[in-house]
């Protein structure tokens, strides 16, 4: 085959429309996102390995390796596959916060973007209710209303912060039932304490991503907290907010509500996750607008992955500093693809 051939082969390719919206589509998923919901879904299977272990799930039994992957893929491609109803639903703000974004610029096309994701949603559940759990397909379908919930919750102020961490505690608690729970408790006082904390990181998680949306959210207006406040009230509120999770995880530990060991491992990477969240909240109070604003969302979401890979060291120490090391690598590996601020 000469080179005149194979340059045109490469040429029909990356013009073919199908092409070009498989590519638009995947860019619109924002897959830096995709450690959220996956590390997210990963802290309900650590969870609930860590129960059998234990010795409370005697009549239940560790899911395989071809069911972990299988659960895992849906949970890292949850995000992004929602994020398209999200972005469809947010198309008004998004012409003067992302200009850029396939969405609004029409290289993807919205209607068939959003049918693609709600068949895709519907393959999941079906993959999920056959082959893995049909418990699991409860907090799939609340995860995805609460997601459509949320932008329209965002004219609301807080509402938005507290609906997106419910949203994203849909993912563990997904990761728990897809491992066929039958017998297993499902809510203690240790998985109440890590919904708790994974509600707390996303919601904090969001609130630092309104202030590169501020001015096309206060234009339409969604009255977030950060419109709500004003951008130099919430930089300063924004500091405040990163000492919470580490406050709130003191105060669970002191009133017994975690009786899972502490050890060196999760101190170590708490202390890390910590450091990051108070970098975070002096970015934004640093930086509350415009390009070095939306930068900074990649330590936010480095933030916000790594501390939900550090409670997955209370089940499980090796698993939680693989998935440590590799959020906060290649959280900013794959931003350096959306280097564009407007998209």
């Amino acid at each position: 085959m000469n080179i005149t051939l194979k340059n045109n082969i490469i040429f029909n390719l990356l013009n073919n429309p199908v092409f070009n919206f498989i590519k638009q589509y995947i860019k619109s998923m924002r897959l830096y996102f995709a450690f959220i919901t996956g590390i997210a879904g990963w802290i309900g299977m650590a969870y609930y390995e860590y129960l059998i272990k234990t010795g409370l799930g005697q009549n239940n039994a560790v899911p395989g390796l071809d069911k972990k992957i299988v659960i895992l893929i849906l949970l890292f491609l949850s995000y992004g596959i929602n994020q398209i109803i999200n972005d469809f639903l947010g198309l008004k703000e998004d012409r003067i916060n992302a200009p850029a974004r396939p969405m609004v610029t029409g290289q993807l096309n919205p209607n068939i973007a959003l049918i693609v994701s709600f068949l895709l949603i519907i393959f999941t559940g079906i993959i999920t209710w056959f082959y893995l759990s049909p418990f699991a397909v409860i907090p799939l379908i609340i995860g995805v209303m609460l997601n459509i919930i949320y932008e329209y919750a965002k004219g609301f102020g807080v509402l938005a912060n507290i609906i997106f961490g419910l949203m994203i505690t849909m993912c563990t608690l997904f990761g728990f039932l897809a491992c066929d729970v039958l017998s297993l408790p499902l809510f203690t006082s240790n998985s109440l304490s890590l919904l708790i904390l994974i509600w707390l990181l996303n919601a904090l998680m969001t609130y630092y991503t309104y202030f590169k949306d501020y001015y096309g959210d206060k234009e339409v207006n969604k009255k977030t907290i950060v419109v709500r406040f004003g951008l130099n009230k919430a930089k300063i509120i924004g500091i405040l907010l990163s000492f919470l999770p580490i406050a709130i995880f003191i105060l669970l530990f002191l009133t017994g509500l975690i009786t899972a060991e502490i050890n060196t491992i999760f101190i170590i990477l708490g202390i890390l996750t910590f450091g990051m969240q108070i970098y975070n909240g002096y970015l934004f109070f640093r930086f509350p607008k415009g390009e070095k604003a939306y930068s900074s969302l990649v330590v936010n979401i480095k933030a916000c992955s790594c501390g939900q890979a550090s409670l997955i060291a209370l089940f499980n120490k090796e698993t939680a500093i693989i998935l440590f090391l590799f959020a906060y690598i290649f959280v900013g590996f794959i931003f350096h693809f959306h280097k564009n601020f407007k998209s």
